[in-house]
């Protein structure tokens, strides 16, 4: 698994080497595991209270780049 990014340093953004379809994303920490799946944005999961925007947000501005990756990882 490779981390992405941290939030508050308490969550992570994790992309799984060894995952399954469709293409996404986990945000992690404490009792947190929200699947964000990169070609719709859509999401399973409750975020952390405000972190929503901040993550999406994130995603959105790097989403070409955590997709070539996870291409990478899963051929």
């Amino acid at each position: 698994m490779t981390t992405k990014h941290r939030f508050r340093n308490k969550y992570r953004l994790e992309l799984r080497e060894d995952d399954h379809l469709p293409m996404h994303v986990h945000l992690v920490g404490g009792e947190i595991d929200v699947l964000i799946y990169l070609e719709t944005l859509a999401f399973d999961g409750m975020f952390p209270r405000g972190l929503k925007g901040e993550v999406m947000e994130w995603i959105t501005e790097n989403r070409n780049q955590l997709i070539e990756e996870w291409k990478k990882w899963h051929p």
